[in-house]
């Protein structure tokens, strides 16, 4: 009868289980190679840069956003301005003011004749009409500055200061002024321009500030210049030379007496003063604003 094999009560341990057996110790070795879960795996880098691009994205939309509304709040202030401006015009009707060179009369010119610095001396008389034609819109003047020179040039002729006045509606004004200039010295080139036979055109400048006033309300002054041009002066005739003094017969011992000259008598003074051509034909100015932003005037 053949024997029979049975199989052990325990089963047989693991190699691995057996080796730590062997060994003494409690924890099993090392498995070679090591299983996935225990493989070292290197983290995968993931950059942020969506995270700076939504940033972006919402700094742009901000920025569209301020710049729309800042254009529609210009806008409105141009259309309320425009309707306040046309509401102005309508009830006002404003005007500029105007102004004319009544007369001018070159009273006295004296030219040196030094080849390399002429000095000049003259005086210009004139008469200037300033005149508003608005009939609600009052104007307030500052000081003028008056200065003349010649058209072909620009030779400078002389100046002179105008106090500033307040312009009711509907006024004329007349200003009268001196232009004067003692011994300048001038450019030899542009002193041929006062050599002119039969007189010579200047041209006249007023720069001054004016503001506007309506009822109780008043406007900032701003910068104006008064131009005039194609203004003829003709310089004063020079007094006539005096009359040579006259012979008389002489006596038995042949001496010569000398009469004296004969005095100029009233009239020959006052037509020696009032020699020079007064213009009398109105010239018409125009009227330019000034802007000056820092250190240029436009």
């Amino acid at each position: 009868m053949a024997d029979r094999v049975y199989p052990a009560a325990k089963p047989n341990p693991p190699p691995a289980a057996a080796a730590a057996a062997a060994n003494g110790s409690g924890a099993p070795p090392a498995s070679f190679p090591a299983p996935k879960s225990q493989m070292y795996q290197r983290p995968i880098y993931r950059p942020q840069a969506p995270a700076k691009r939504r940033r972006a994205r919402s700094c742009r939309c901000s920025f569209c956003c301020c710049f729309c509304w800042a254009l529609l709040a210009v806008i409105l202030l141009a259309l309320v301005a425009a309707v306040a401006g046309g509401a102005f015009y309508l009830l006002y009707r404003p005007q500029r003011p105007s102004f004319t060179v009544s007369s001018v009369r070159l009273a006295s010119l004296n030219l040196t004749s030094s080849a390399t610095a002429p000095a000049l001396t003259d005086a210009i008389t004139l008469t200037v009409t300033a005149r508003n034609p608005n009939k609600k819109i009052a104007y307030v003047y500052g000081d003028f500055t008056l200065s003349a020179a010649t058209s072909a040039n620009a030779l400078p002729l002389g100046s002179a200061t105008v106090p500033g006045f307040a312009h009711a509606a509907g006024n004329t004004t007349v200003l009268t002024a001196t232009i004067a200039s003692a011994a300048a010295t001038v450019d030899p080139a542009a002193s041929a321009d006062v050599k002119k036979p039969g007189g010579f055109s200047v041209v006249l400048d007023a720069d001054t500030s004016a503001g506007a006033r309506v009822g109780g309300l008043r406007t900032k002054r701003i910068g104006i210049q008064v131009h005039c041009e194609g203004i003829k002066v003709t310089p004063p005739r020079p007094p006539p030379p005096p009359p040579a003094p006259r012979k008389a017969k002489g006596g038995k011992n042949g001496t010569v007496a000398l009469s004296p000259a004969p005095a100029p008598s009233d009239a020959d003074a006052t037509t020696t003063a009032t020699a020079a051509t007064v213009s009398t034909a109105a010239h018409p100015c125009k009227v330019r604003v000034r802007v000056k932003i820092w250190k240029w005037t436009f």
